[in-house]
């Protein structure tokens, strides 16, 4: 009987694998939902380094004319305005990493597949790096000083002009757990206004539903939220608004946990925490508009694919397996500004911080 079966490293066996793998990978992740290759896009996908060398995109920013122009038969000539751009540049680098099996005994002892396993392993880390990447630049996690976990771009803290601190605190470090400190709506309204009256300002994403901001929140802001019984509060979001997913398919509105004042909000643990003594810890959220945040790949890779590697060793005794990428993200900074993020920083409650056994 003929049978078809393909080899370790076959041709057509790593197409399939390295295919199968980016796109498992990244549909694990919160930041996919938020990539798109138009400029309307949270994330920007940005394509010019799969066509060509480079190790590096350069955006232009160009800013709105801001001239008061000539009336009636006023002389133009030498009125004229000058055009004015700032540039931001995004980063590639290769990143990789492998899994290598004990050995043919070993792999007799266990009831699973060794290359399958690494596979799945290799999924997960790529899917939780690749999450990691966005939250630490959105959030401007400049803590965070390993460009591995930040995008092969270093996080840069955010702008002064794009930052709320609770109940007019001038730095993080100064938040304590008093209820006045802590996250509520009435911050996601300081957050929007500020985004809508920022120069520029920051563009809202635009879905069949209208225009929206999309803010992320740690669990812990979120629990604060939520037992927040002053007057129009977690329960008025969800009469006026939306629970996840009901009144649009954009991925924006997936997995959402309401909409509040054109916001739609959305928890994420990967954001950072910041001590501030004790047991109180500090939550940066992040309002984001469009263009919040670049993302681009090498040649040879894309949202559909990566490297997929197996080799022998020791006498074909144990199987190794390795994933790698040629791709960057950073948020997007212009003439040293946030372009399209609003920080809120938000001390966590004393109730919070027990709830999740801090």
């Amino acid at each position: 009987m003929a049978t078809t079966s393909y080899g370790v490293n076959a041709n057509e066996a790593v197409k399939l694998w390295s295919r199968k793998l980016m796109r498992e990978a990244l549909k694990q992740t919160w930041a996919s939902k938020f990539m798109g290759k138009d400029s309307n896009s949270l994330c920007q996908v940005q394509d010019d380094t799969q066509k060509g060398p480079g190790d590096r995109i350069r955006t232009i920013l160009r800013m709105q004319l801001a001239g008061t122009g000539i009336q009636g038969d006023g002389t133009l000539e030498g009125n004229e305005e000058q055009l004015v751009t700032h540039t931001d540049n995004l980063l590639i680098d290769q990143l990789r990493h492998a899994v290598r099996s004990g050995g043919k005994m070993t792999e007799q002892r266990i009831p699973f597949s060794v290359r399958e396993e690494a596979r799945m392993g290799l999924q997960d880390w790529w899917a939780d790096r690749f999450d990691s990447w966005f939250m630490n630049q959105i959030s401007g996690n400049s803590a965070q000083t390993d460009t591995r976990y930040t995008g092969n771009n270093a996080a840069t803290a955010p702008t002064a002009s794009n930052v709320i601190f609770a109940n007019g605190h001038a730095v993080e470090s100064t938040l304590t757990a008093t209820a006045s400190a802590i996250f509520s709506l009435s911050l996601i309204d300081e957050a929007a206004l500020k985004a809508r009256t920022l120069s520029p300002i920051i563009r809202p994403i635009n879905t069949e539903a209208g225009q929206h901001y999309v803010m992320f929140i740690t669990p812990e802001q979120h629990y604060d939220l939520r037992r927040d019984t002053n007057t129009l509060q977690w329960g008025d979001i969800q009469k006026a608004a939306m629970q996840g997913g009901q009144i649009s398919k954009n991925p924006i509105f997936t997995g959402a946990l309401g909409m509040y004042n054109g916001v739609i909000l959305h928890e994420a643990f990967r954001l950072p925490r910041i001590s501030t003594g004790g047991a109180s810890t500090t939550g940066r959220a992040v309002l984001c508009g469009a263009q919040a945040a670049m993302f681009a790949f090498g040649r040879g890779f894309s949202k559909d694919r990566m490297d997929w590697n197996e080799e022998m060793f020791d006498y074909g005794n144990q199987l190794g397996v390795s994933a790698g990428c040629i791709a960057g993200l950073k948020k997007t900074v212009y003439n040293s500004n946030d372009f399209a993020t609003v920080t809120v920083s938000a001390a966590h409650s004393a109730a919070a911080e027990s709830a999740n056994g801090r």
